[in-house]
């Protein structure tokens, strides 16, 4: 029998999102220092290459005509404008205030953007490697981390909302477009005949030949992201269900391990900081919405594609939800891509700043 206090919680404060908050629950609660135990790195040398090797053969290619063609334009534009807005607001902000021009370009705190550009596309997981790759201190990374939490937290709320008024919207903004009928046998569509325990294994002795190979964090994401693509698309038999599966847990660990650093009084970024990522939020959302009605795409891919880019495998789906359950794949293969797409998405941050 449904508690209806905890549904209508629940509708607002999707359960994944504890992921994050218990883990710094306990650390504020019990006044524990937990930012430098043994998780972070195994985190680091394993459960990410797992998660990488899991999302990435959980993408066959096929699947992929499945969300139709217009809500992956929708899907992609709202990543680019992710990955690139970032640069020309810190230009902008810049030509406005010297006082800017210092903070990001001087103290280098674009370093701090680049994570949140891995954690809004890709993820947890891209979010740690580019906050290697863009070398963040780890000080301002924290204070991200944070930021990036409550933002993110705010906005799945927001798009809950946004998804249950998508049709009326629609009508206001003059749009007819019939959504795709449901999906049938979607699950069957995934290869099982690859047994689950041999999918482990398998994941196992890439992740211990990628480590005991010692490569560089950049050269192990690439290869285990190809290693990762070739299973899920040229083994016919490959569990690409259960992979996602593996995935999905693997982020909700990552995301855990995580929480374990979060404090919220680690919250000490600049105005200007805080300023900018809010109008970058802002900006990608009604970048989003003028480019569904250029489609005349039904607004209800809004949010859904705003959330594959800003939540991800657990979040999009679940707000999908609460609109058409029919939808989640669709949610999913979007949720999907973004997990793939995440850490190319922050190398062209990186590059574009750098050019800077």
């Amino acid at each position: 029998m449904e508690n209806k206090a905890i549904k209508v919680a629940l509708d607002w404060f999707p359960a994944i999102l504890f992921a994050y908050v218990i883990p710094a629950a306990f650390t504020h609660i019990f006044d524990w220092n937990l930012s430098d135990v043994w998780l972070h790195p195994f985190s680091r040398n394993w459960i990410i290459p797992i998660t990488l090797l899991a999302v990435m053969s959980a993408l066959p290619v096929r699947q992929l005509a499945i969300v139709g063609f217009r809500p992956l334009i929708l899907f992609f534009f709202g990543s680019a404008i992710i990955a690139t807005l970032p640069v020309l607001l810190v230009l902008s902000f810049s030509a406005l205030d010297t006082n800017a021009e210092l903070l990001f370009l001087g103290d280098s705190y674009w370093k701090g953007l680049v994570p949140i550009v891995g954690g809004w596309i890709g993820g947890s997981t891209s979010q740690l490697i580019l906050k290697e790759l863009a070398n963040t201190p780890e000080s301002l990374f924290l204070s991200v981390l944070v930021l990036d939490n409550i933002l993110v937290n705010i906005w799945t709320i927001l798009m809950f909302q946004f998804i249950k008024k998508a049709d009326s919207l629609s009508k206001l903004f003059n749009i007819n477009d019939p959504l795709p009928e449901q999906l049938e046998g979607e699950t069957e569509k995934y290869g099982r005949k690859v047994k689950p325990i041999f999918v482990l294994l398998i994941f196992l002795a890439l992740a211990s030949t990628i480590y005991l190979l010692n490569l560089s964090f950049l050269e192990m994401v690439v290869s285990l992201s190809v290693l990762g693509f070739a299973l899920g698309n040229f083994i016919p038999s490959w569990n690409a269900q259960f992979s996602l599966k593996i995935g999905g847990i693997g982020i909700v660990l990552v995301m855990a391990i995580l929480g374990l650093k979060l404090d919220f009084s680690n919250l000490t970024l600049p105005m200007e900081f805080i300023q900018l990522v809010l109008i970058w939020l802002i900006l990608h959302f009604v970048g989003m919405l003028l480019i569904a009605k250029l489609l005349r795409l039904n607004l209800v891919w809004v949010p859904i594609a705003s959330m594959a880019n800003l939540g991800g495998i657990s979040t999009a789906p679940a707000v999908t939800a609460a609109y058409r359950k029919d939808l989640m794949p669709h949610a999913v293969l979007l949720a999907i891509l973004s997990m793939v797409t995440g850490t190319a998405w922050g190398f062209l941050t990186i590059f574009l700043f750098q050019s800077l």
